[in-house]
């Protein structure tokens, strides 16, 4: 099946939940796509700035999960998420990546408008749909916890920038490695309400699966998950390495490895109630 724009899924959604889920190496792109065709639903890979400075470069990492998306037996998007440097968003673009996530949050307002104005404009006039961050939802390098999306300035921020999709703090946390976060269900419908662009969650691996459905009820249409998978991840290939030290082959860790995360993002997906891949068209 074709690898497809990202705004195909999103605008299938209709109150379903889309699963954007990071890789980290070719490996999780596997895994997400083989649970993925288990649930039959479509999903969305994701490549992080950090990701492309942990392999050094922006595009053998993304060529390489594109072609499993490329192969996979469900629509498959591939979307660069959390890009603070403009040069990658440029060369995304030249690879052909199905859509952008531009991260200024950190910046004042005022500087976050007008940096994201000028990514939104070019990757416009390139066909590309792009997402950004209002409010700083913590957890990561450079950004504070606690400083939550206001309705109204989502609102205005939408309109002056004119971002395809809205990241929004409302209680997620990055990298918990805990599932314990509360998120702000009135918030994020006061958001939603306000709002005319699907709501993306980032740190959505803290947030328990109720809570998950609940905030696809509210109004959150794309979450972000990374932590979770390579937690799964971690534990399925140190009980591999556990039960045979004298194993070298890496085949025989990540494997397993591999195949826990697949489980994972099938489970996930149903708690999503994930866009089902028959309705989403190909582009060929």
């Amino acid at each position: 099946m074709p690898l497809v724009p990202t705004a195909a899924i999103l605008g299938a959604a209709a109150g379903r939940g889309v699963g954007a889920f990071n890789v980290i190496q070719v490996e999780h792109a596997e895994a997400v796509v083989a649970g993925a065709e288990r649930a039959g639903a479509a999903v969305v890979l994701q490549i992080s700035e950090n990701c492309a400075r942990y392999h050094g470069a922006l595009e053998p990492i993304t060529l390489a999960t594109m072609a499993v998306a490329r192969n996979a037996g469900v629509p498959v998007a591939v979307h660069l998420d959390h890009l603070e440097c403009t040069e990658l968003v440029e060369e995304g673009l030249r690879l052909g990546v199905g859509s952008v996530m531009f991260d200024a949050s950190a910046l004042p307002y005022a500087d976050n408008v007008a940096l994201t104005t000028a990514v939104v404009r070019r990757c416009h006039a390139a066909g590309i749909p792009v997402e950004a961050e209002l409010g700083e939802i913590g957890g990561k390098d450079g950004h504070a916890p606690g400083v939550r999306t206001d309705p109204a300035e989502a609102a205005a921020f939408v309109a002056a920038t004119g971002v395809d999709a809205l990241a929004v703090a409302v209680g997620s946390r990055h990298a918990m490695l805990t599932r314990d976060a509360r998120l702000d269900l009135a918030l994020v419908a006061a958001i939603h309400a306000a709002v005319p662009v699907p709501l993306v969650l980032h740190g959505s691996s803290g947030v328990p699966d109720a809570a998950l459905a609940a905030a696809v009820l509210a109004g959150i249409t794309k979450v972000n998950i990374g932590t979770r998978i390579n937690a799964v991840f971690t534990a399925a290939a140190r009980c591999a390495l556990a039960d045979d030290e004298s194993l070298v082959d890496t085949r025989k860790y990540l494997g397993p490895a591999r195949a826990a995360v697949a489980a994972e993002v099938a489970g996930l997906l149903g708690v999503l109630g994930a866009v089902p891949a028959r309705k989403i068209g190909t582009t060929g």
